[in-house]
This record gives structure tokens, C-alpha cells and sequence, in this order.
């Protein structure tokens, strides 16, 4: 087959894939500039109505006899806005963020999550570090340098995340649609001697979603992304067949899908052989019931 061809790159760590202390790579899917930038700006409004809310309790705390007290003495009225503009849109964020594991308003609109550059749950200094920061960023700035940083970071970062080591997680995934695929015909005898290794989480996504799209994409554009996608399966299987690229990753895809199938059917009787075993009483062992 003349589109797909072996490489030695096969396994293409991005920046997406998080390395555990075991070795082991997780595929988390950072959140996108987009997306950001919808969710600070519900967090702004947000805060900017709380904000509001307090202004309005301050004018008619300063129209009654308290209010005389503070305004005859300026240092006293300048520490109480300062406070209060220190509460609203620096400690007020931060506690939002620990108390709701790094969420808030926007983020959980959008569905989004603040975690560590680990893949582990953000803490309490990663919070005030992102709400200091912010403050700067967002707010002084109208999120301009927000924005312009997270143009240029792999993960949408902005100064904020830098410093604290976090980012913007996704955790609304889509979920998977049922693979309808069917083997080509006349690679029977293919499929039954081709060794189909499992692909790499990123691999095998890129697969489902040609398989997807393949049905709506005319002219070129169709073998083209089919030859891209062959390339990275191509290192998994062996023998390649003769096909072109598009025929070659439907095969793919249904030898994967039939043989996983069959292993959980064959793990499925496997227990059910082994349940009398499991739930009998032990020999000797006395009926207490």
C-alpha cells in the first residue's frame, strides 16, 4: 500500500499526555483558548455582580450614622475599599476554587477543571497564586495578557497557571459512538493471521473520528487525512495490506473492535466457569447461616 508507510516515531508523546509516577501515560484533553476565554468572562460577570451588590451595601452603610464616622476619617474609609476590592477579586475567587476542587461559575458552565500540571487536584496555594496573578492579568488588563499568553502556551496556560503549575482540564469528553464498521471485503484471510496491536489512546481517537467524518469529506481531502492516519496505525499492524488508506484503517478498526469482543466474551465465561469455586464454602468449613 503505497500511502502508508512505517516510521520509527510510532508512539508521539504530546503535550496533552500526562506521565504518571508508574510510567504510564494518561490521555487528558486540556481545555482550549475558546473555552477559556468563555469561562473567566462568566467569572467576571459574576464577580462584577457581587461587586455591585457590595458597592450598593457600602453607599447605604455610608448614608447612616456609621457612614459619618468613616468618611470623616480617610485612612479608616481607604483600608475598608481596599479590603474590599482585595475580598472580591482576589480572596473570594481562590476560596471559590479550593472549596469546589477547581471549579467555579464558568468553569462549571463550560465544563472545565483547574488542575496540576500532574494531573492531580490544584490546592489552596495554587488557588491564591492564580487569584493573586489574575487579579494583574484579568482585571488590570481587561485579559489581554491572559489571552495573549494562552495564544502562544500548548495548554492555554496564562501567567497565572505558569506560576502556580496548573491548567484548564476538559472534563466533559465525548462520549464514544457505537462503531459500525464492517471488515472490507476480501481481507477475511488477512484478518485472521494479522497481528493488530493495540493503539495508543491519540491513535485510536484519530481513527474513530476519520471513521466519522470519512462519509462527509469529498474530493482529495478524504485520502489525504486517511494516508495521515494510516501512517501513525501502520507501526501497530503487521502485514500491511495491499489496500488503499481508507480501507486499510476500517479493517483495522473492525479487527481491533471483534477481537476485544471476543476477549471479554472469553473473560466473561471464565467467570462464570469459575463462580461455583468462588461462592462455595470452603472445605470444612462450618454453615453459620
Amino acid at each position: 500500500m503505497s500511502t502508508v508507510r512505517t516510521r520509527p516515531d510510532a508512539l508521539d508523546v504530546s503535550d496533552e499526555r500526562v506521565v504518571i509516577g508508574e510510567g504510564v501515560a494518561l490521555d487528558v484533553r486540556p481545555a482550549g483558548i475558546v473555552t477559556r476565554i468563555a469561562s473567566a468572562a462568566i467569572d467576571v460577570v459574576a464577580t462584577w455582580i457581587v461587586a455591585i451588590a457590595a458597592i450598593v451595601f457600602m453607599a447605604w452603610v455610608l448614608d447612616g450614622p456609621a457612614g459619618r464616622v468613616l468618611a470623616s476619617d480617610m485612612a479608616i474609609l481607604s483600608a475598608t475599599m481596599l479590603t474590599t476590592v482585595v475580598v472580591l477579586f482576589v480572596l473570594l475567587p481562590a476560596l471559590v476554587e479550593i472549596f469546589t476542587n477547581g471549579r467555579s461559575l464558568g468553569r462549571l458552565v463550560m465544563g472545565i477543571r483547574i488542575v496540576r500540571d500532574d494531573g492531580g487536584a490544584s490546592g489552596p496555594r495554587q488557588a491564591f497564586i492564580r487569584s493573586l496573578v489574575g487579579f494583574f492579568e484579568i482585571y488590570m488588563t481587561s485579559g489581554g495578557i491572559a489571552v495573549l499568553v494562552g495564544l502562544f502556551n500548548g495548554r492555554s496556560k496564562r501567567i497565572g497557571d505558569i506560576l502556580a503549575g496548573t491548567y484548564a482540564q476538559n472534563e466533559r469528553v465525548p462520549r464514544a459512538r457505537p462503531s459500525d464498521v464492517v471488515l472490507p471485503a476480501g481481507l477475511e484471510g488477512w484478518a485472521s493471521i494479522a497481528d493488530v496491536a493495540r493503539l495508543p489512546d491519540p491513535v485510536a481517537r484519530r481513527v474513530r473520528d476519520y471513521l466519522v467524518q470519512a462519509p462527509k469529506l469529498e474530493g482529495a481531502t478524504r485520502p489525504a487525512l486517511a494516508g495521515r492516519v494510516a501512517r501513525d496505525v501502520a507501526p501497530f499492524v503487521h502485514p500491511i495490506p495491499d489496500v488503499d488508506a481508507d480501507t486499510f484503517l476500517r479493517a483495522v478498526a473492525a479487527v481491533r473492535r471483534d477481537r476485544e469482543y471476543r476477549a471479554l466474551q472469553l473473560s466473561s465465561q471464565r467467570l462464570e466457569r469459575l463462580a461455583p469455586v468462588l461462592n462455595a464454602r470452603p472445605h470444612g468449613f462450618p454453615d453459620r447461616g
